[in-house]
């Protein structure tokens, strides 16, 4: 049986159904016409992944855009790569060039809206999938595959570090290696690339709190980095990226207490 996913959020589910919970969650919407669903047969239909450099990175994103549109990053390990955050389309073609690549070691998910159609991911290239423990209740497919870290951070091996920072989703993480940080949109890469942004609901506009953007500021203040990748084509900050999270913070904080830039 083709298992239905999400038209808006991309996001596929264990079995047939009316509603989308990750949809009608204040951060998401459902759209005008009503909650629609497609399949993994049918996106492969209409839709192709664009495989291509971003940055220092080899990034996958499906076209036409789907859903929330946001492309996935190939990270290299030893024992292969991991992909950084998913996209919902998997085909042949795709299967051909990550398995060229060196196949998948894991693959490791920033938040909610992008789990996307993770656990065929994980059953294609036999591979665990690393979500925060906070987010347990977003799973949508449960799996064996599915492994749940706990606490503020986890170590993939080869200098690669999750870091939950909250905020977006209790569970909000992001991938730090190096002098990159791999945000998502836990930390919102915006077209002035001199500063970035945090919000709890990005197409209903709902900030954070401050206490919740100091627990984003606290959790990576422990880590340098200069380069952050955004979750779609382009999201670049090609450096200074430490110092723009903390003016960036600052800003955010006093726009919350009145004190507009």
């Amino acid at each position: 049986m083709s298992l239905p996913i999400c038209v808006t959020c991309g996001v596929q589910y264990d079995g047939p159904r009316e509603d989308c919970p990750v949809c009608e969650d204040a951060r998401q919407y459902v759209g005008l016409d009503g909650q629609q669903w497609t399949t993994l047969h049918e996106l492969r239909g209409g839709h192709k992944n664009a495989i291509r450099e971003e940055g220092g990175f080899v990034g996958i994103g499906t076209e036409p855009k789907f859903a929330i549109g946001q492309r996935a990053l190939l990270v290299p390990h030893s024992d292969g790569n991991i992909l950084w955050d998913c996209v919902t389309l998997l085909d042949a073609e795709t299967e051909r060039e990550i398995d060229s690549r060196g196949g998948l070691h894991a693959i490791a998910i920033s938040h909610p809206h992008y789990y996307s159609a993770m656990v065929e991911w994980a059953h294609r290239f036999d591979c665990p999938v690393w979500l925060h423990e906070a987010d347990r209740e977003w799973v949508m497919r449960d799996d064996p595959k599915l492994r749940f870290w706990s606490g503020p951070t986890h170590d993939l091996g080869d200098g690669l570090t999750l870091v939950r920072c909250g905020g977006h989703f209790a569970g909000g993480t992001v991938l730090h290696r190096g002098s990159d940080l791999l945000a998502g949109d836990i930390v919102q890469v915006i077209p002035d690339r001199g500063w970035v942004s945090f919000m709890y609901s990005f197409p209903n506009f709902i900030p954070l709190p401050e206490a919740e953007i100091r627990s984003i500021e606290a959790a990576l203040e422990p880590f340098e980095y200069d380069t952050i990748y955004g979750a779609w084509w382009g999201t670049v900050i090609p450096g200074d990226g430490k110092g723009i999270v903390r003016r960036s913070v600052q800003r955010y904080v006093d726009a919350l207490n009145g004190k507009l830039p």
